[in-house]
């Protein structure tokens, strides 16, 4: 039987803990869940990058 990821989430709901995301905004951070329905829509359109090493 294969499990999906719905059920895996199901099973381990009891352990999840809320995350709080924050973003650097005109020179400092907030977080993400106080931004209103435009700036939230404006976030999840950024692109996400990792730096790589230079050596």
């Amino acid at each position: 039987m294969k499990t999906t990821a719905h059920q895996i989430l199901e099973e381990n709901q009891k352990l999840r803990t809320k995350c709080l995301v924050y973003t650097r905004v005109m020179g400092y951070h907030r977080p993400v869940e106080s931004f209103n329905i435009g700036k939230k829509g404006e976030h999840k359109q950024r692109t996400h990058f990792t730096e790589r090493k230079c050596c």
